[in-house]
């Protein structure tokens, strides 16, 4: 079975690859939002790799994680050249898109059902607000690696363009939410300032320590806090932000081996 697992994948990206490269363009804003998709999903693919062995797993399982990796964002590459956009709030959720080119290659058709319904899971909620009722611990425990894996990776795609405040604010819904420690509705972001704070409420939703000490090593935490605006409920925020950073930090994540 490993075997199988492991020329599955190797077939999935032998396709992936041709499969982005499709979308090349010599419009130069089109084919940097290609690139940054094509780089992000290899990136993806090892975290959630690196992270399914730090929680125990093995084998098969460790290269199911791989697989989810790899194609949890396949439909983003459609969704940009369409709409010129990765909004999905104004073009199409690019986790449905994703599993309809799933679906339409049949790239999952030498997997077994379980482990198929594992993937369409964890793909359907890898980018939703919150994970869906899982059919079953096992599912639940996939969509948050990904989760996790798509997260990590997300704080280094947006990094480089982290500015200063620009004066605009932050909504008082956001950081109401955010004094909270609450997630937000992104649909409802608003200004600059606001698209900072939904990327430090991610720290909530992150599922392992693992994945948050990367996440704090790599100083994300501390870049994006100090480009927000001053300001004594700001402060209050990121006080909590802290002291919930450094609690989950210390805990220790499950071994599911």
């Amino acid at each position: 079975m490993a075997g199988d697992m492991t020329a599955l994948l190797a077939a999935l990206e032998a396709w992936m690859r041709p499969y982005m490269r499709s979308f090349y363009n010599e419009a130069e804003d089109i084919q940097q939002a290609i690139r940054i998709k094509e780089i992000h999903t290899g990136y993806v693919r090892g975290h959630a790799r690196a992270l399914a062995v730090h929680l125990g797993l093995t084998g098969d399982d460790v290269t199911l994680a791989e697989i989810m990796g790899l194609l949890h964002d396949v439909g983003r590459f459609h969704q940009f050249t369409v709409y010129r956009t990765f909004n999905d709030a104004i073009s199409e959720d690019h986790a449905t898109l994703g599993l309809k080119v799933i679906a339409d290659n049949d790239l999952l058709k030498d997997l077994a059902a379980p482990e198929r319904a594992l993937v369409t899971f964890a793909i359907a909620n890898h980018n939703k607000k919150e994970i869906a009722p899982a059919p079953g611990e096992r599912a639940l425990r996939y969509a948050k690696i990904l989760r996790d894996a798509d997260k990590l990776d997300i704080y280094r795609v947006l990094e480089p363009f982290l500015e200063p405040s620009d004066g605009s604010g932050i909504s008082p819904d956001f950081l109401d939410k955010f004094i909270e420690g609450e997630q937000v509705d992104y649909t409802r972001i608003r200004t600059p300032d606001d698209r900072k704070l939904v990327r430090l409420m991610w720290v909530y939703d992150v599922n392992y320590s693992w994945t948050l000490r990367q996440i704090v090593a790599k100083g994300y935490v501390d870049k994006i806090t100090a480009c927000l605006p001053e300001g004594a409920r700001v402060a209050q925020g990121v006080r909590r932000l802290r002291d919930y950073v450094a609690a989950k930090c210390a805990e220790e994540d499950p071994s599911y081996g």
